[in-house]
Formats: C-alpha cells, structure tokens, sequence
C-alpha cells in the first residue's frame, strides 16, 4: 500500500490464512503498510527460517510486523489485530465495553484449537500436496471442522448476526480467513448446507467492504 513515508511493514504471503486477517483488517481501516513476502519455513534469502528473520521473530512464523519509526516488531496475527485496533482507536472491529472485548477475546483463543487446526488439515492438502499430509490427520482434521463449525452454528451465531453480537469485529475475520476459504465460493471442501448460521455468516461476510 501506499502514500505513507514509512509504512507499517507486514511480513508474509497472502496464502497464509492468518496473514490474509491481518491484511484485511488494514485494508478494511485504509491503513497504509509495506508487504515483504516471506516464505513460511524456508532458510532462504525471503524465508521465515533465514537468520536475517529469525532475529526479528524467534519463532520463525508469520506474519510480523514492524513499525519503522521504534523498531517494534510483533507476532502472532490475533496479538496484531488487537495491538492495531488499540493503538489506532479501532473501537468497533475491538470493542471497548469490557465484556463484549473479553467475548472477542474468547473467540481469538478458541479459534487455534477449531477452526485453525481444522483448516489447516483440510485447505493445506488441497493447495500443498508437496506437504504429504497423511490422511489420518486429514479425518481429525474434518471431524474438528464439523465440530467446530456446528459449536458456531448452534452457539457463537445462533442468536446474533455476527460473533460476539451484531457488529463486526476482529474474531469475524480471524474466524472468515479460516473458515471462508472452505466454501463453495473458493475450494468447495466443506458442506455448510446443514449448518444455516454459519452460512448466514459466510454471505454476511463475503459482502462486508472497506470501512
């Protein structure tokens, strides 16, 4: 992105699920950063695992990004969001009521241990077949995704148009990037047919535009 001197940096690819929720949240505040590709686990020259990047980010993961005016650099992309949306006031997509933050919260701890496991079991062998994922983690992976997205259906959106309530936030589009990805609009992996809260929320999501 552009006119700004020294833009946020973002460190990544945009196939990385993760990364794409990043971008789309600065996308969607018209926030101006700077795109370094990084290939996740490769030791190369633009790789996560290259010294030059593990001296920025010990863990080697993506994304990353660095704020060049201090220096700061910071992981994990649900830490990001919420460090963007509190430095710049992004009080909608964060909530500053305290319960309807620490339900956004809730969502952002959840979301590894369902849908993210989920996706990468399921989207990762579509996409990269050079990765051999046995086919015992692609079951678990698939039984995690229709519980997961039935946990969603029946509880998260039962009763509200989005999440945590009828606004947008942030655990929307950490939950989309993994989730969305699935429907028939992009891999067609996933049969969201039985589950109509979660595909109120895929459309009500696919239709939401820069802010």
């Amino acid at each position: 992105m552009k006119n700004n001197s020294n833009p946020l940096i973002l460190y990544g690819v945009p196939l990385s699920q993760p990364v794409r929720a990043v971008i789309w949240l600065l996308l969607y505040k018209s926030k101006s950063f700077e795109l370094v590709m990084i290939n996740p686990g490769s030791k190369g020259d633009f790789g996560s695992r290259n010294p030059a990047f593990l001296n920025k980010n010990p863990s080697g993961t993506i994304p990353l990004i660095e704020e060049p005016e201090t220096g700061f650099v910071l992981s994990e992309a649900h830490a990001i969001m919420c460090y963007l949306c509190n430095k710049h006031g992004w009080k909608d997509l964060y909530p500053e009521d305290l319960q309807t933050r620490a339900k956004v919260n809730s969502y952002l701890h959840f979301h590894h241990r369902g849908a993210r496991d989920a996706s990468l079991g399921m989207f990762a062998p579509k996409v990269r077949k050079d990765l051999s994922i046995p086919d015992v983690l692609q079951n678990i992976s698939t039984a995690i995704a229709t519980r997961t997205i039935k946990i969603l259906d029946t509880g998260w959106l039962n009763r509200s148009v989005f999440l945590t309530g009828d606004s947008l936030t942030i655990a929307d589009m950490a939950a989309y990037v993994d989730i969305g990805q699935l429907h028939k609009r992009f891999t067609n992996i996933f049969d969201f047919d039985p589950y109509p809260n979660v595909n109120r929320w895929l459309n009500a999501m696919a239709s939401v535009n820069q802010h």
